[in-house]
């Protein structure tokens, strides 16, 4: 139930009128109290949680004299790196602004700073609201190390597995560099989301909302199958499904807007062995990737699976030549053209025999080269073996991106590394690839060192911090010295530093193992 607390002004008197909605969503009982307030209002009004989805935001309704722009701010805890601020430069009386950040089982305060056309600052209004308590099932989060003026700005998303209880639906939140959840998505009543099965996880559209696919069939859930674009709230803004198709792990919004993404042909004897294209306006399937026809769907060599003989876990774009990245975690990382021909295979050249086409798929296996750009000849290393000082191939791989030099970084879990098992390690690893020479140089590795206390044998991320040139390594399914969590590492690239460290232990992990499948750093508000 939401309870809403009307602020009436009619100077010198404030009247308090208390309003409830049996039907609308459960909330904890939250309240709202105002200072003394500035002469500029005229009405105010603090939801907490309109929705009934996003238990730590709320909306500031409020009327002025004249017409203003303001600056929000949730005070935070630990001094002005832990404020969430944002500026709403239209000029307005009337507002309804969202409010995000606030914190848990607490009263926050927050203040709206008022500014006139001219640029005058008109006085701050405090407001005091008080949220309800976190659920059960969200995670501990411990932080070993927080260079707060090193890091990448902003926040934590993390698209959370564990769970206490039910599985269904999962429940993505953000945390700030104190540790501490500033926003998180609780659909347990939602009419369509309440067995949300986002795989990989929820990520932010170029317009700044949020979006996932759904699907979860395969473990008791609602086949769902759709893609959703939502806002901070919750609130499903659009859909875009997929008839005779079921998502799995990823979607993927290229720089025109369409969807990429991973899905089973529903009927086949086979599962996650086909990729398609969604056109964003007319919601259309457009292209088609059928892996059983582009490759080798009997190689066997990293997992004998007939049904599941790729997994593919991942899919990325390239524009510098519209291609696609598929990663196959038991099969490696392959690059295929818009019509669905092999460009290139990146992982151990073992046993690759012909595809469903006819083509022989050896002719694209990537030659190693050493730190000096030589050719690295060893059989054993090239069919994965054995490893070189200067390279070691992708195993099980996940996440893969490439960055704006052309180089592709992913995380290799390394589970069954070397057909032996035996090197518990994961890593953050870059390659460059020598398109036209068929060439493939290890540039940069993370992970390697940290041994068992970063090592994940599934699930799992990386990504590229442009701006401070760091990368964001996140196990995110480590078993080790009897715990089980996941970790998310700000290291810097050129002195592979930890510029900050968090670890994540849920109450339970999802199939007694999984904390979470990614993670990315950003913003609260979209700018």
């Amino acid at each position: 139930m939401i309870k809403k607390f009307v602020f009436v002004f009619l100077f010198p008197l404030i009247f308090f009128v208390s309003c409830s909605d049996d039907n609308s969503p459960e909330t904890e009982n939250p309240t709202t109290e105002i200072e003394e307030q500035l002469d500029v209002l005229l009405s105010s009004e603090l939801r907490i949680n309109p929705s009934g989805y996003a238990p730590l935001s709320a909306i500031l309704d409020f009327t002025t004299k004249e017409e203003v722009e303001v600056v929000l701010r949730v005070v935070g805890k630990n001094g002005a790196n832990s404020d969430v601020s944002k500026r709403f430069d239209n000029l307005g009386t009337d507002f309804s602004i969202p409010v995000h950040g606030l914190y848990a089982n607490t009263s926050n305060t927050l203040e709206m700073t008022f500014y006139n056309k001219s640029g005058q600052n008109l006085g701050t209004q405090q407001f005091s609201a008080q949220t309800p308590a976190l659920l059960g099932d969200l995670p501990q989060i411990t932080i070993q190390t927080s260079k707060i003026g090193e890091m990448e700005p902003g926040m934590t998303l993390v698209s959370y597995f564990g769970h206490n209880g039910s599985l269904f639906p999962q429940r993505p939140f953000i945390f700030d560099s104190f540790g501490e959840i500033r926003w998180y998505l609780n659909f347990r009543t939602h009419p369509q989301l309440n067995q949300l099965f986002y795989d990989d996880g929820i990520e932010r559209l170029a317009n700044g909302n949020f979006y996932f696919g759904s699907g979860g069939g395969a473990f008791g859930g609602a086949a769902d199958n759709t893609i959703y674009e939502i806002d901070l709230f919750g609130n499903v803004l659009n859909k875009w499904e997929m008839p005779n198709y079921g998502f799995h792990h990823e979607v993927k919004e290229k720089p025109n807007g369409n969807f990429l993404v991973t899905v089973n042909k529903l009927g086949v004897a086979t599962i996650e062995d086909h990729i398609i294209e969604i056109d964003r306006e007319t919601k259309e399937i457009i292209n088609v990737w059928d892996l059983n026809v582009s490759l080798q769907n009997t190689r066997r060599t990293l997992k004998d699976d007939a049904q599941d003989w790729i997994h593919a876990n991942a899919v990325e774009y390239d524009p510098s030549d519209d291609t696609i990245l598929v990663s196959g975690r038991t099969q490696g990382l392959i690059k295929l053209s818009s019509d669905n021909k092999v460009v290139w295979i990146m992982g151990p050249h073992k046993d690759w025999g012909i595809a469903g086409d006819g083509t022989d798929l050896n002719q694209f296996l990537l030659q190693p080269l050493d730190a000096n750009d030589l050719p690295i000849n060893d059989i054993a290393i090239k069919d994965g073996d054995l490893n070189h000082p200067d390279f070691e191939w992708n195993w099980y791989q996940h996440a893969p991106l490439i960055k704006t030099n052309g180089n592709i970084m992913l995380f290799d879990n390394g589970d069954n590394r070397n057909f032996k098992g035996t090197s518990a390690y994961s890593r953050a690893v870059e390659y460059q690839v020598d398109q036209s020479a068929m060439t493939i140089k290890q540039i940069w590795q993370y992970g390697k060192e940290r041994g068992g206390e970063t090592n994940s044998a599934i699930v799992s991320d990386v990504d590229y911090l442009e701006a401070s040139d760091h990368i964001l390594f996140s196990p995110g399914a480590i078993s080790f010295n009897n715990g089980l969590y996941g970790k998310s590492v700000e290291v810097d690239y050129s002195s592979k530093e930890v510029i900050f460290e968090a670890t994540l232990t849920p109450p339970i992990a999802f199939f007694n193992l999984i904390t979470f499948h990614r993670t990315e750093r950003l913003f609260l508000y979209p700018d």
